[in-house]
């Protein structure tokens, strides 16, 4: 079961993960979109579904971690409804610009939010989005107002970005690939403590002169219904990990500018206590709400 819709990174990643998973257990293994609702729609049916390893779900932070502090109103809990199985990847976001534009660094997209309050603009792909939440971040540590613009069409974000018509955006290097190597799109700065190994001369947002520690990633896992024994979980933890540590799985994943990377059940239990810490943070900061 899968809150996404199909053809995007999540999907696909998924589906990579699941031709192979079907070589090590020797049945279909079957990727089910269900988008809508902030992943309600997809997460209510998974959370009903026997706890016998059938079906699991497809969960990502936004899900498991900022739906139930941004929303007042959230009929599933995280930890207490899923058992987590593992990760699936984990990739951090760039501040993007369009090359034709008038920002030119980090400093200067914050210079222009302080001269004209609430006219910059950022889009993320939905309200609640790590992006959202991640721009309005910004925007508080640099005491700021700025537009949230969201878009239904992930491409649609990167593409009002190189036009001009939004000013900037957070995005994976998978999802702003296309446009950056047609030199339509910058990215000035990782949104993450250091560089990436793979683009070592972007600078952090702090090294480009931006706020000190501001960080922003995502993660993608699979969770089972609670309720699945401690013994499957972990049996289906190391199918995964092995999976995604096959080579052709890895270059699946690079196609798509992120790197699986696996999780036991007690490291991912531990990452969604972090996370929803951390964004329960961010929403009483920023006061973003969705309702």
């Amino acid at each position: 079961m899968s809150p996404y819709p199909s053809g995007i990174t999540p999907d696909i990643a998924a589906r990579a993960l699941a031709e192979r998973l079907t070589k090590t257990w020797g049945h279909a293994v079957i990727v089910e979109p269900r988008p809508g609702a902030n992943g309600f729609i997809a997460i209510g049916a998974a959370k009903k579904a026997a706890p016998d390893g059938h079906e699991l779900l497809l969960a990502g932070q936004a899900h498991l971690a900022i739906n139930p502090r941004l929303f007042k109103s959230v009929p599933y809990d995280p930890e207490k409804d899923f058992a987590p199985l593992s990760l699936i990847y984990r990739t951090p976001f760039f501040v993007a610009v369009s090359t034709t534009g008038p920002y030119r660094s980090i400093p200067d997209l914050i210079a222009a939010a302080k001269a004209s309050q609430k006219k910059l603009s950022y889009s993320s792909p939905y309200v609640g989005s790590p992006p959202h939440l991640g721009g309005a971040l910004l925007a508080h540590l640099t005491g700021t107002q700025m537009v949230h613009v969201p878009f239904k069409d992930g491409a649609q974000i990167y593409i009002s970005v190189a036009n001009g018509d939004v000013d900037w955006a957070l995005g994976s290097i998978g999802s702003t690939l296309p446009l950056t190597k047609a030199g339509k799109i910058k990215l000035l700065a990782i949104a993450a403590k250091s560089r990436d190994r793979d683009y070592p001369d972007i600078p952090t947002v702090e090294q480009a002169g931006g706020p000190a520690g501001y960080e922003v990633d995502t993660w993608v896992s699979l969770v089972a219904p609670q309720g699945t024994p401690p013994e499957l979980a972990l049996r289906i933890s190391a199918d995964i990990a092995a999976a995604l540590a096959d080579p052709e799985v890895k270059e699946r994943f690079k196609g798509i500018g992120v790197d699986p990377v696996s999780a036991t059940p007690a490291e991912l239990a531990g990452l969604v206590k972090r996370d929803l810490a951390a964004y329960g943070d961010i929403v009483k900061r920023t006061g973003v709400s969705a309702e």
